[in-house]
């Protein structure tokens, strides 16, 4: 594939993203920042930070998508620091660390800076307060991702230790420990329907559930060290950047590889984004390229010639790129060629071999397709001795040749010997119930002797006679849990009419339920869903579904009744519910008041705090967000008697009570060690203390002060 267009930097590109307004934000090596028409390619602003990245493998910068701010490692990668990006101010710096800072990410609403570490650890910064707000579970080694969803709900750090921590930052609670990798995790990204793509240094990859933290899939494929990642194609398509400069393709419905060379450019490929809009991916590079390729070149022309019927020039266009085989045009081509192959069997059943030749004109010039259509046509070179066995009655030897050539089976004459065969055994099936019609049924399915898969069968009525009276018994009084159970058991049961009745009735109770959904008939829905959760076919689904149901129908009845405690307690708990107005409109309401209690938190100010968010303290699904943000408070008591000198006796008493309260956190062991420079003469030693922790916390733990 060619660039559409391209513009070339004289530093390597270690960011690329697309802005609020609409603009695209390039930022090089020297952190020199560009906002780029991303039509034209011209400058619309920009300015120089001149912090000399020579490492930018993991995500050494990151923006605010409102470009309001701004954060980036220093050079010596000791410190993370938070800029105002119109002013160039530096708002607030991370210097926790124990060693070298390793990445910085902001979250998509721009309240939160992250600054991860060497030391496993990952610090978020308040932006409005550029206050330490809170930290995450630590890893055991160094951290070399970290990631938001789209709404910034979620985080997820990976780290050397082969280990991902996902943290709700919604209800600030840590989820899952994610453990699938056996090399260091590198890379990672959120994928829409609560999916999360991550790969290792061996270069595995794994895409996961986030609520149930299982593995969904395992991605085959991947030939080099993968540095980037974007989502595109309204979240169908997954592009992979590689340290050779390869682009990598997959889609995200069956995580099959589209491409493992779909774009190759001369050097490391340091940043990715997509853009919806145009359709584009876009690619940075570590010699300064920025370059833009069209997913979707060359569909139009696919109309032109698949009205011409020019099949051959069509799969040359989508062999350059695989990707227009996802265009509603290649699937008319597909349609086309299954419905060509469909005729050309039935014109080789009925002898017209010339007929079936000509139709396969238009595909003989595509060497895939060519293959295909001579093995059809060597296919049939024995139908004319299977037409004659089925006529004189031979079915044995006709069964022989029709499973050593499958297309026969698509045949008139084989489909009315499997009826022959379908009525031979339910009359058998039906003499087999009585003792005495046993030899009976023997005789009737004697013609079927050596064909082998219907001799199992003859073999299993004659000795699990019981089972299928079982098996009917079960369906007659509707206990579907018994018949499907009975039917691992004894697979020769899918012969029986009664398994076809079975089916059938699962399918309609399921476009049933679905009809009841979409009419807004839960209560109908739920009652069809029950049954169909003794169906194997559906039991997943169909408990989904009610699960779903039932969330839905007690948080819009707890709206309406304004019981706000259980609305957030279930809102909690569903993704799909926060994508509703109600669940948007309470998440909004918890996001400013909780915006309103952090500047309270920033000032040591308790009441403040408990006024802004009075209406959550009976939520205990709120809780750990909660004690998190008195947490923060509390700390903010600790480094002002600190400042303020405030005698060392005071001091300690306050650590005490916050470790009794919130455990051995992160926040509490950086502070020690800015006290104990302080206070050298202290003998606290926090090992011993009694410890609480953010779990445990309630809101009738709170104090005004955490040093009395």
């Amino acid at each position: 594939m060619k660039a559409v267009k391209e513009k070339n930097f004289a530093k390597p590109i270690i960011l690329t993203k697309i802005m609020d307004d609409n603009s695209l934000l390039v930022v090089d090596s020297n952190t020199t920042i560009r906002f780029l028409n991303k039509e034209t390619l011209e400058v619309i602003s920009g300015f120089k930070a001149n912090i000399n990245h020579v490492r930018y493998k993991n995500c050494v910068v990151a923006f605010s998508n409102n470009g309001e701010y701004f954060s980036s490692l220093s050079e010596d990668r000791r410190q993370t620091k938070l800029y105002n990006a119109k002013t160039k101010k530096t708002l607030a710096i991370m210097d926790r660390h124990h060693g070298e800072g390793s990445c910085t990410a902001i979250d998509p609403t721009g309240k939160y800076m992250l600054s991860c570490g060497d030391d496993g650890k990952t610090f978020a910064t308040d932006i409005r307060s550029s206050q330490l707000a809170f930290t995450m579970p630590i890893h055991a080694d160094a951290i070399n991702d970290v990631v938001f969803n789209f709404n910034g709900t979620w985080i997820a750090t990976a780290s050397y230790d082969r280990k991902i921590l996902l943290f709700n930052l919604a209800m600030m609670t840590p989820k899952h420990r994610l453990k699938g990798h056996s090399a260091p995790v590198m890379k990672m990204k959120f994928l829409s329907h609560s999916r999360l793509f991550s790969v290792d240094k061996n270069n595995v990859a794994i895409i996961w559930n986030i609520h149930s933290g299982k593995i969904i899939a395992r991605l085959e494929g991947i030939h080099d060290d993968v540095r980037q990642v974007v989502v595109g194609g309204d979240d169908k398509f997954l592009f992979l950047g590689t340290a050779l400069g390869y682009i990598l393709v997959y889609e995200l419905k069956q995580y099959q590889q589209i491409s493992k060379k779909y774009i190759k450019i001369n050097s490391s490929i340091t940043a990715l984004e997509f853009d919806e809009t145009n359709q584009n991916l876009i690619i940075a590079s570590d010699e300064g390229d920025l370059l833009f390729y069209n997913i979707f070149e060359g569909e139009n022309y696919l109309t032109e010639l698949f009205q011409q019927k020019d099949f051959t020039r069509i799969q040359s266009y989508v062999d350059e790129n695989p990707i227009l085989a996802y265009t509603k045009i290649y699937q008319l081509v597909s349609v086309f060629w299954d419905k060509t192959v469909e005729k050309v069997n039935q014109l080789l059943q009925n002898g017209d071999r010339k007929t079936a030749v000509t139709l396969f004109s238009y595909f003989k010039s595509i060497p895939s397709k060519n293959k295909v259509i001579q093995n059809i046509l060597n296919e049939y070179e024995e139908y004319d001795k299977f037409t004659l066995l089925a006529n004189q009655g031979k079915i044995v030897l006709a069964y022989g040749i029709a499973n050593k050539h499958p297309m026969y089976q698509t045949s008139k004459i084989y489909k009315a010997m499997e009826v022959r065969w379908k009525k031979a055994f339910a009359l058998a099936q039906k003499y087999s119930l009585d003792p005495k019609g046993m030899d009976q049924a023997r005789e009737i399915l004697a013609p079927y002797r050596g064909i082998s898969d219907k001799t199992i069968l003859t073999q299993q009525l004659f000795t699990k006679g019981e089972v299928y009276k079982r098996f009917r018994v079960a369906i007659g009084q509707k206990d579907f849990k018994i018949a499907f159970e009975l039917i691992k058991q004894n697979p020769h049961l899918k012969e029986f009419p009664e398994y076809e009745i079975l089916i059938n009735y699962g399918d309609s109770l399921y476009m049933k339920s679905q009809t009841l959904i979409n009419e807004g008939d839960t209560h109908a829905a739920i009652k069809l869903l029950r049954i169909l959760a003794d169906f194997d076919d559906f039991a997943v689904e169909a408990k989904a579904l009610m699960h779903d149901i039932d969330a839905r129908q007690k948080f819009f009845k707890a709206i309406t009744e304004e019981d706000m405690i259980s609305a957030y307690n279930i809102l909690a708990s569903s993704e799909d519910l926060q994508n509703t107005d109600d669940g948007k409109m309470l998440q909004k309401q918890w996001n400013d008041d909780l915006s309103i209690a952090t500047s309270y938190a920033a000032q040591g100010d308790v009441s403040g705090i408990q006024t802004a968010l009075e209406k959550y303290m009976t939520i205990n699904s709120k809780y750990m967000a909660l004690g998190t943000i008195f947490g923060w408070c509390y700390m903010t008591q600790l480094e002002k008697a600190v400042k303020e000198q405030r005698d060392k006796a005071t001091i300690e008493n306050g650590i005490k009570n916050y470790i009794l309260n919130f455990g051995l956190q992160d926040q509490i062991l950086s502070f020690f060690e800015i006290f104990t420079e302080d206070y050298k003469e202290t003998k606290l030693n926090l090992e011993l203390l009694s410890k609480g922790s953010l779990k445990m916390w309630r809101p009738s733990m709170i104090v005004e002060s955490i040093l009395v």
